[in-house]
C-alpha cells in the first residue's frame, strides 16, 4: 500500500504545479474512488475535517507554509503505487484535475464524510476541527456515487 505522501508526489509528477489546497482535495478523492471501487484504502494515513474541506495532517506538514507545488516538493515515491492505485488516481485526475482548489473544496462540503464529521465536533463555519472523516462514510459516500453512474461504468 502507498502512503499519502506517495500518492501527493504521484499528483504532481502526472499534473505539474498546483496549490497545496488541490493537491490535498485530489489526494482525498483518490482515496474514496479507490476505497469504493477497490475495497481497500489507496493509504493508511486519515483526512480530518478543516475548515476548507478534508486535509491529511501528514500531508500537511510536508508542505505547510507553501501555497503553490511542484514535482518533486512532496517527499514520496511515485512508483510505490501499485497498478490499481495508479489506475483509480489516474481516473480522478481525468474527472477532476481539472477543477480549481476552491470548486474542489466547495464541492466537500456538501458532501456526507466531511459534513457528518464537522457535526460530530460541533464545529461551525470557518471554525478549526480535528475531527477525523470515517472511512465507512467515505466508502458508503463514493460508494453511492459510483452506483449512480447511470452507463454502469465507473466515472468520476
Amino acid at each position: 500500500m502507498a502512503a499519502i505522501n506517495d500518492v501527493a508526489a504521484y499528483i504532481l509528477q502526472a499534473c505539474g504545479p498546483m496549490s497545496a489546497m488541490k493537491l490535498q482535495k485530489l489526494c482525498y478523492y483518490a482515496y474514496g474512488y479507490h476505497l469504493a471501487w477497490e475495497e481497500r484504502p489507496l493509504f493508511p494515513e486519515r483526512f480530518e475535517a478543516w475548515a476548507n474541506g478534508p486535509v491529511s495532517p501528514r500531508l500537511y506538514r510536508c508542505h505547510r507554509g507553501r501555497f503553490q507545488l511542484n514535482a518533486g516538493d512532496i517527499p514520496g515515491d511515485p512508483a510505490a503505487l501499485d497498478e490499481g492505485e495508479q489506475e483509480s488516481v489516474d481516473m480522478v485526475l481525468a474527472g477532476l484535475g481539472g477543477y480549481t482548489a476552491h470548486q474542489l473544496s466547495t464541492m466537500t462540503h456538501n458532501e456526507a464524510p466531511w459534513v457528518n464529521a464537522r457535526k460530530r465536533a460541533g464545529a461551525v463555519l470557518l471554525e478549526r476541527s480535528s475531527e477525523e472523516l470515517l472511512d465507512e462514510e467515505i466508502f458508503e459516500f463514493f460508494d453511492a456515487l459510483t452506483a449512480a453512474n447511470a452507463d454502469g461504468e465507473e466515472e468520476v
